[in-house]
């Protein structure tokens, strides 16, 4: 999730470096499994190049490697070695920073129950956002992917990702119902213009929320939902020597272990 957030202004912040239009190298984000469990992901800005990637599939290990010393400002000598250990360092923990945002994101029931509140504008009532509706939680799920574009969303653009991305027809997902659903977002203030174009992107607050709903919506109402109508699995089946039937059976004890404390 942090990999597609990441927007090329982003990773220019991460880095402190200004986004200009004579930029001589590349800004661009990517992820690579080289193994099972073992991901590495990489932003590129200028010559510097940060990396994040499992260790030993327990500890998170964050580096950042510099080809160039002037794209920090920094000439080449052991004199500025403090100097640039002082700036590598900030740039690994905005780089961390950001990525936490995705990882840091706890249940809110009040957030869901003010989302789900009618909010007025002018002299008209809009109607809240649900944790069950189908079609925000695609748009919400779309407009969180904004590595994909760079300058904000068109409604076009839109309208056509969660058609293709959901496998929809124009006919059942139409433009007028996506206008208002970005006319709802907007005025619980998810979602903000980019000066005076028609595009759009997720405000501070919006991130917030469409993470939160989307992580919610995906980790426990998605399970839950879907274990609802199937038989618990026998675990005198499970096979003697797999680790990831142990590791399932484990899971699901846990999570029937809250849902016992939840209704207690």
């Amino acid at each position: 999730m942090g990999l597609f957030r990441l927007s090329a202004d982003k990773v220019a912040r991460i880095f402190g470096v200004r986004l200009t239009k004579r930029l001589r190298c590349k800004l661009q984000s990517v992820l690579e499994k080289l193994d099972h469990g073992h991901h590495v992901m990489r932003i590129y800005c200028n010559h510097l190049v940060g990396r994040m990637y499992e260790k030993f599939t327990t500890f998170m290990r964050v580096k950042v490697c510099v080809n160039r010393m002037k794209d920090l400002g920094l000439n080449k000598g052991l004199k500025n070695l403090e100097a640039l250990r002082c700036k590598l360092v900030l740039v690994t923990e905005r780089f961390a920073g950001f990525q936490a945002q995705s990882l840091n994101v706890h249940v809110d029931f009040p957030l869901f129950q003010r989302m789900a509140l009618p909010v007025t504008s002018g002299k008209t009532k809009i109607a809240g956002i649900k944790i069950h509706d189908t079609r925000m939680m695609r748009l919400m799920e779309v407009l969180l992917h904004g590595g994909t574009q760079l300058n904000g969303w068109r409604s076009a653009d839109i309208h056509q990702t969660i058609l293709t991305s959901f496998a929809l027809s124009s006919d059942r997902y139409t433009l007028t119902q996506l206008r208002y659903d970005l006319r709802k977002m907007k005025a619980h203030g998810l979602l903000e213009r980019i000066g005076t174009s028609y595009r759009y992107r997720l405000s501070g607050k919006g991130s917030k929320a469409a993470l939160l709903f989307i992580l919610f919506h995906k980790r426990v109402c998605g399970p839950l939902a879907n274990s609802l109508f199937h038989h618990r699995p026998d675990e005198a089946l499970k096979p003697p020597a797999s680790k990831v039937e142990t590791a399932y059976h484990k899971a699901d004890h846990a999570i029937q272990h809250v849902l016992h404390l939840l209704a207690a």
